[in-house]
């Protein structure tokens, strides 16, 4: 297949502080449906590195999944198309190989010479970050997206793979919006 129309589904966040487990659970249920050829749905956790290196091995596109604050009600989805060479332009730290920060990861990306062609963010608004029961999992709302996020990002792959018209990928619920939303 045409590294064009390769494309990386990406779920990161951390299952020990509750919402921020949404883009693995999106992922595992994900890879339950059939994905064309060329799709690839990986959890890469808080594994910053591993997803710098997958980035670069090639894909036309990549799905971000992740919990997104942007002060909406929780469980909101959100669904935006990132200008990846701005965010790397984004305030420096160091990358931490313990944690994924998107910035870092496309920073990482450019700074070992890789490119990046599209860049989507599938995110939800989250409700619970940690608990003070120390269990680990979804709040009901943010659960109760997931089958919306899967559905968007069945969408956003039907639209970027090869025949398929140009145009609106997002749902009604979803919020288009510009780089600088990712950093958040």
């Amino acid at each position: 297949m045409n590294a064009n129309h390769r494309i990386l589904v990406a779920g990161v966040g951390n299952i020990f502080f509750g919402d921020d487990a949404f883009g693995g659970e999106v992922i595992r249920e994900l890879a339950d449906s059939p994905l064309p050829e060329g799709v690839n749905a990986v959890d890469f956790g808080t594994r910053s590195y591993d997803l710098a290196y997958a980035i670069m091995d090639g894909y036309g596109a990549t799905i971000l999944v992740d919990i997104t604050s942007k002060g909406e009600p929780p469980g909101t989805l959100y669904l935006m198309e990132l200008n990846p060479e701005e965010i790397a332009k984004q305030e420096q730290k160091m990358p931490d190989g313990h944690s994924l920060d998107p910035v870092q990861v496309l920073r990482l990306v450019y700074s070992l010479g890789g490119q990046i062609t599209r860049l989507y963010l599938v995110g939800c608004e989250p409700a619970v970050l940690e608990r003070e029961d120390g269990e680990i999992g979804l709040s009901d709302v943010v659960r109760a997206a997931v089958p919306e996020a899967v559905e968007m990002i069945k969408r956003v792959i039907g639209k970027l793979s090869p025949g398929s018209t140009p145009g609106g990928i997002a749902s009604p619920r979803s919020v288009v919006s510009e780089a600088e939303d990712v950093a958040q």
